[in-house]
């Protein structure tokens, strides 16, 4: 529960700011803002996960750093992933065009990959 309290608003932020993007036409009006969506995606959603990492080893037992990291960035990529599993979806099932081809989506997949690499390299072990 305390890593709800401390790190969910990050990703909800985002996500909030996406669907913010998709009720305004945000996206469709300026396609570039995709890409910083998906990099703070990445930074917020590893974010996340190294919150509950290390929150769950009062549990799970102790993990060290490196393996923190690997598992948060590990978990990002299987997130990001999804995602565009969802947006293809979406596209499917209700005529959406959120998938601009290949492109895009290696793109997507590369810059929340890019944010999730940043976070690990800037975040300090509190």
């Amino acid at each position: 529960m305390s890593t709800l309290r401390e790190s969910a608003w990050a990703p909800l932020s985002v996500v909030a700011f996406y669907l913010i993007g998709l009720l305004f036409h945000f996206y469709d009006l300026f396609p570039p803002l995709d890409i910083p969506t998906h990099f703070m995606g990445g930074v917020t959603i590893t974010y996340f996960y190294r919150s509950a990492i290390k929150n769950s080893q009062s549990f799970a037992g102790n993990t060290p750093l490196p393996m923190q990291v690997l598992l948060a960035f590990t978990c990002t990529g299987t997130t990001t992933i999804l995602w565009e599993f969802y947006e293809y979806l979406f596209d499917h099932f209700f005529g959406t065009h959120m998938v601009r081809g290949l492109e895009d989506t290696l793109l997507d997949m590369f810059l929340g990959l890019f944010g999730a690499l940043t976070l690990s390299i800037l975040h300090r072990r509190r």
